[in-house]
């Protein structure tokens, strides 16, 4: 091994020890009590929606949108004012086929030279201990329709890379790909989409 390899592996597991040191985060319940009020913005690296769909009664296929940005405003002692909006860019939709990936942008499906970006923004958050309904609206394809995410807590904290206070959320959805003009295949391919979101927001 070269002298360069060496140092290099050394900095590699200098780096796994690091953080292989950090402690293990905490349950969500107590979790809860690290978050900080303030405005949070997108951890745009760790933030995705995955959506799935029943293609042919065959198979689900599955697809990935990443590269959000936004913000989340949020006060512990106040839970339900809290506010999430978040840009979702349609250019970072990721499928396993070039092909199909090609299809998803035209106008048969989301036309994304016409409309580049999806928005949510909410309208209501009830908090159930580490758990809450978030209800807003999801603009997509020009068309605004409600939304609700059924979300929890996941984790709250400083982040031991950056030293960011972080929050983190899961959530799933359902929506209807009818109601956006998303519609092509229906019903051979299902109406109904199944969303599951990964958040994470950086104060």
């Amino acid at each position: 091994m070269t002298k360069r390899l060496a140092f290099a592996a050394a900095l590699t597991l200098a780096g796994t020890a690091a953080i292989a040191a950090q402690p293990a985060p905490p349950a969500p319940a107590a979790a809860a009590k690290s978050v900080q009020a303030g405005r949070y913005t997108v951890d745009a690296n760790h933030t995705q929606v995955v959506w799935s769909v029943d293609h042919f009664g065959f198979s689900r296929l599955y697809g990935m949108v990443g590269a959000m940005s936004g913000t989340l405003d949020i006060d512990p002692s106040n839970p339900r004012a809290a506010k999430v909006a978040i840009d979702i860019p349609l250019s970072g939709l990721t499928v396993t086929s070039p092909g199909f990936a090609k299809h998803l942008a035209t106008a048969d499906l989301f036309d994304t030279a016409k409309f580049p970006t999806a928005r949510f923004v909410s309208r209501s958050v009830t908090v159930r201990g580490t758990q809450a309904t978030i209800a807003g609206d999801l603009t997509l394809r020009g068309v605004t329709k409600p939304l609700t995410l059924d979300a929890r807590l996941h984790g709250a904290g400083a982040n031991p890379m950056n030293k960011k206070q972080t929050v983190g959320f899961s959530a799933t959805a359902r929506l209807k790909r009818s109601d956006f003009n998303l519609g092509y295949a229906v019903p051979a391919v299902s109406d109904e989409v199944n969303l599951e979101i990964t958040a994470a927001f950086e104060k």
